[in-house]
């Protein structure tokens, strides 16, 4: 078989495509070591959902969908959440104008493209309610008013999984409405030299004449982008194994009745509807024009471990639902 073209492939690019992969590229060279967080965000985008992304403090959690921002079209907010924050913070409130004796609704911090929702888990259950309303309806409702949020619409939620104290933590039908479930980890030695490195140049750029990023990705793209990748061709037979990998999560009997025992819940049908597009958008990314199985083992563990309720009994032996899926991944067969 003849060697790819390259010159080829990229004539076949859509110029969506082509800003998509030049900012994944822009991204990766200021997010260093985090190479799977910056395609979470980028899929998270192409396939309508949000991410929530656990790790250490000082992972560039904040600073990756920060530098999303700076290069997307779109507004972008920050909010911190805390024990004392108030649904309204989130959403907004009525605000009293005595020159008119009316009230008028004072836009909150949701009502922008990306939402950087910082330690999630510290916010009471009411805060979170809010904006979780917010991420699966795309609207808020104000007394009799029901304002649409804009679009695109990306929620990055960040949790802390060292510091537990004074936490809310996320009921896991909440947690359902989260498209990935992204963890972080450490960077290796090599990495860890060129963030040094980085980290200082940029802070040498800011002291000499600061400039802002190029925007790279406009709301259109992101429409035009979500289009494609719906375009994209999943076979029959892999449809059938994503049904039977999701199945798998709820009855792991037809295939190891050891593994039943692990098992409290399954997955529910967002986590279907969920790996099939997370594996098309990755499909897209890479430059194919249909999904294939390792699309869809790349992108299960974040699909599925926030949808996995373990039992008792799983978690006494040490159970993980990464592991879990492991080891449904080699007992259901591959098309």
């Amino acid at each position: 078989m003849p060697d790819a073209n390259p010159a080829a492939e990229a004539a076949t690019l859509s110029d969506t495509h082509r800003r998509f992969l030049t900012l994944r590229d822009e991204l990766r060279k200021q997010i260093i070591g985090q190479e799977h967080l910056v395609d979470a965000l980028l899929i998270g985008l192409l396939a309508d959902g949000h991410l929530l992304v656990e790790g250490a403090p000082g992972l560039a959690k904040t600073t990756a969908i920060k530098a999303l921002a700076d290069r997307f079209e779109g507004d972008f907010h920050r909010l911190q959440f805390t024990p004392d924050l108030l649904p309204g913070d989130l959403t907004g409130t009525e605000v009293y104008r005595p020159q008119s004796g009316e009230f008028v609704f004072q836009k909150g911090p949701v009502f922008h493209n990306l939402i950087l929702a910082d330690e999630v888990n510290r916010a009471p259950a009411k805060v979170q309610s809010a904006l979780l309303e917010a991420m699966g309806e795309r609207q808020v409702t104000v007394g009799m008013t029901t304002y649409k949020l804009p679009e695109p619409f990306l929620v990055m939620a960040t949790q802390n999984p060292i510091e537990q104290e004074g936490t809310y933590p996320l009921p896991e039908a909440q947690l359902d409405r989260f498209l990935m479930h992204v963890t972080v980890g450490y960077p290796d030695a090599a990495s860890e030299r060129r963030i040094l490195d980085l980290v200082r140049e940029q802070a040498r750029r800011r002291m000499e004449r600061p400039e802002p990023p190029e925007v790279l990705l406009r709301c259109d793209d992101v429409r035009q982008g979500r289009i494609e990748v719906l375009d994209i061709h999943m076979s029959d037979a892999l449809e059938e194994y994503v049904i039977q990998l999701v199945l798998a999560t709820r009855d792991p009997s037809a295939y190891d009745g050891a593994l039943a025992r692990w098992i409290a819940y399954g997955a529910s049908p967002r986590g279907t509807l969920s790996l099939d597009r997370c594996a098309r958008a990755r499909a897209w990314l890479d430059g194919r024009d249909y999904v294939s199985p390792e699309d869809v083992h790349a992108v299960i563990h974040d699909v599925l471990r926030h949808r996995v309720i373990l039992s008792f009994e799983a978690e006494a032996e040490g159970m993980t639902p990464d592991r879990f899926i492991d080891e449904l991944l080699q007992r259901v067969p591959v098309v």
